[in-house]
């Protein structure tokens, strides 16, 4: 299965936010958004937002006079991420392909993604898009998951995947965790003419929200649910509680905690 961020349509966004979102992404949301201070920002553009985690702690923490244009590539996910926001925000919503933007050269100063790029087919082009329409000066802040190794709560509901449909294993959490290394993602920002950069491992021993919801957003919050349906023979829900099955048995009943890790790249223009 090719996946890319056009794949997060259907019934996805709704899980995704209620059930991903506070058990993997809020906690790096929280520190994505902390980096943000730094300079004289006027208009801001989040890539891939998704449902608007990173957008609506971008909005609360920005100067309200601040031009927020957050964006996605598939208009689902955008329309949950709107619902955060009333009319008299400062804030715009725009479909957006992170490696053909539809913007002028050099009118934003700071972009912002939120484990997004492991999705981009071109990660190479959409760094130089990046650079094309930031200003002089401008930063490109983004992180990315670690390998599987290092958030085992992504090769557990790998497994569980694969139990299901032994000989055709659906491949989904192999694509955001394909990209954890460090010297890999700078080599691809230096071919698209990126090299002030700093980055940061950081992790995290998250104690799971609501295991029943974050046991279900694993199975129906991303494309997973697409290839149980596209294989067929497998109700969904079975997959689920499996899937809740595991998540106990990994990082047990009561109180259950799980590692987390990601890298965080601060990127700045000359």
């Amino acid at each position: 299965m090719s996946t890319n961020s056009s794949s997060f349509v259907g019934d996805i966004p709704s899980h995704y936010d209620n059930g991903l979102g506070p058990n993997i992404f809020v906690d790096y949301a929280d520190r994505l958004v902390k980096l943000c201070d730094d300079g004289d920002i006027g208009n801001v553009i989040e890539l891939a937002a998704g449902t608007g985690i990173v957008s609506r702690k971008l909005r609360d923490h920005l100067p309200p006079d601040t031009q927020l244009l957050v964006t996605d590539l598939n208009q689902p996910m955008l329309d949950v991420a709107k619902c955060k926001f009333t009319e008299s925000e400062n804030v715009e919503f725009g479909v957006a392909n992170a490696m053909d933007l539809p913007f002028d050269a050099n009118i934003f100063d700071l972009m912002v993604c939120q484990f997004g790029v492991m999705f981009f087919p071109d990660k190479p082009a959409s760094y130089k898009e990046a650079a094309r329409v930031l200003k002089p000066g401008g930063r490109y802040i983004f992180n990315v998951w670690s390998a599987m190794s290092e958030n085992p709560f992504s090769k557990m509901a790998h497994d569980v995947g694969a139990k299901f449909f032994p000989d055709d294993p659906p491949g989904f959490y192999k694509v955001p965790f394909h990209y954890g290394d460090p010297e890999v993602v700078r080599a691809d920002l230096a071919a698209g003419g990126w090299w002030d950069v700093e980055h940061e491992t950081i992790q995290f021993n998250k104690t799971i929200d609501n295991p029943e919801a974050f046991a279900t957003a694993l199975v129906y919050g991303n494309p997973l649910i697409d290839e149980i349906r596209e294989r067929g023979g497998v109700n969904p829900e079975e997959v689920a509680s499996e899937m809740l099955s595991a998540l106990q048995e990994a990082f047990g009943s009561n109180g259950m905690a799980m590692p987390l890790s990601a890298t965080t790249f601060i990127c700045r223009m000359p």
